[in-house]
């Protein structure tokens, strides 16, 4: 993890997070006891860049990070465009974004300051993913439209199949 942590902020990227999943497995895979760590599907960098928020820019990016870490499977986001993709408002900073997360076990970031010091932004805390609980965070509770992208979504993962000790919350289950 501290390699990843370092490769991406060689880059010195503008408000860079390395999150979701890289942060919330490694804490279930700790909890789970499990010898090995959970392979992941990508490594989720984000930045936050309102002067270039060309998609290619994130596709240099990611090249970059290739080269210097080869096995990993990057994915780079931008996001002061992503809500474009995503039709929200626009967010404010990378922690805005990570607020809006679906899960807050999933709404998690670290990254390394200029003393290599690891920092951690959890916008809902950590106690949801250290209890093993994935529920919503508040900005998908907050409309139908996104409550069905929530359940959906926790139905398509199937973290429990993976991680068997995690307790599951839909939306009406919650609120």
């Amino acid at each position: 993890m501290m390699e990843i942590l370092e490769c991406t902020k060689s880059l010195d990227l503008p408000d860079w997070w390395v999150c979701a999943g890289f942060v919330r497995s490694k804490i279930w895979d700790v909890l789970h006891d499990f010898r090995e760590r959970t392979a992941l599907s990508d490594i989720d960098v984000i930045y936050f860049d309102t002067t270039n928020i060309d998609v290619l820019e994130e596709k240099k990016i990611e090249e970059k990070l290739k080269c210097l870490l080869p096995n990993i499977p990057w994915s780079v986001k931008n996001e002061a465009r992503m809500h474009f993709k995503s039709n929200m408002p626009p967010y404010f900073s990378s922690v805005d974004a990570i607020s809006k997360f679906p899960e807050t076990a999933t709404a998690l970031g670290v990254k390394l300051d200029e003393k290599d010091n690891v920092i951690l932004t959890a916008p809902y805390g950590i106690r949801d993913v250290i209890h093993l609980e994935v529920k919503p965070t508040p900005y998908f509770a907050e409309s139908e439209e996104r409550a069905n992208i929530y359940n959906e979504r926790i139905t398509k993962k199937n973290w429990k199949s993976i991680w068997n000790k995690i307790k599951v919350y839909h939306i009406n289950d919650y609120y």
